[in-house]
């Protein structure tokens, strides 16, 4: 069988995408890690941002013998996939990327990174931060918020994935958006896809951000519809 990679999103970690992998796991073997901080693993003394989960990326790719495996990323999974594809292309293969935001500025920054305050999250969605303190156990759930918002409030300031550097993106990908999504724009999306070579727009009708909102049959008919 062919290999896949599933990365998970910002506050995530690879438990979320276990739904996933089953479904797949009867055409693709898995394969998930979690970016450090992430999930209970250590935070790196690298740092903590896409730079340095791209990094961790191409050791997992390189440790494991999976160059130029396709990759199914989740919101920041997909944002990292497509800045290991920009760097070293030879690496990664297809990628599709789901509900990743591409527009990064001081303003919608500002906007997202209020919601990243674990005193308010603590206080108005108690529940979220009893589950975060499980899924990154035995890691500190608010150095994982605190960490998260500096890291968005540094892309604010100078994205990643700049026009530029998604021109020099030759992978083929599909950048897709769930049509009830929340904190992704369709407008950001095209604008992602419009800079790629070879970028395709999807759509997933009734679809929302959150992964576990996400219909698993839709998502795995559309993983296997584009790397098979």
């Amino acid at each position: 069988m062919n290999n896949l990679i599933l990365l998970h999103g910002a506050l995530g970690s690879e438990a979320q995408l276990k739904s996933l992998g089953d479904s797949l796991s009867n055409l693709f073997n898995i394969h998930t890690l979690n970016f450090s901080g992430h999930g209970g693993k250590p935070f790196s003394d690298s740092g903590f941002g896409i730079m340095e989960f791209s990094q961790e990326l191409r050791d997992f790719i390189i440790l494991n013998k999976l160059h130029g495996t396709p990759i199914f990323g989740y919101s920041m999974g997909g944002y990292v996939a497509l800045k290991v594809a920009q760097s070293n292309p030879d690496l990664v293969g297809k990628i599709y990327t789901l509900g990743t935001k591409f527009d990064w500025n001081p303003l919608s920054v500002e906007q997202e990174s209020k919601k990243l305050i674990p005193q308010v999250i603590e206080e108005k969605v108690p529940a979220f931060a009893q589950l975060l303190a499980s899924r990154h156990a035995p890691n500190d759930w608010k150095e994982v918020v605190l960490n998260t918002k500096e890291m968005m409030l540094g892309l604010g300031q100078s994205p990643v994935l700049s026009k530029s550097e998604l021109l020099e993106v030759t992978n083929d990908c599909i950048i897709a958006l769930g049509d009830q999504d929340n904190m992704v724009t369709e407008e950001e999306t095209k604008w992602a896809v419009d800079h790629l070579h070879f970028g395709k727009l999807r759509v997933l009708e009734q679809t929302p951000h959150p992964i576990e909102k996400v219909d698993i049959d839709l998502l795995s008919a559309e993983i296997v519809a584009f790397f098979q």
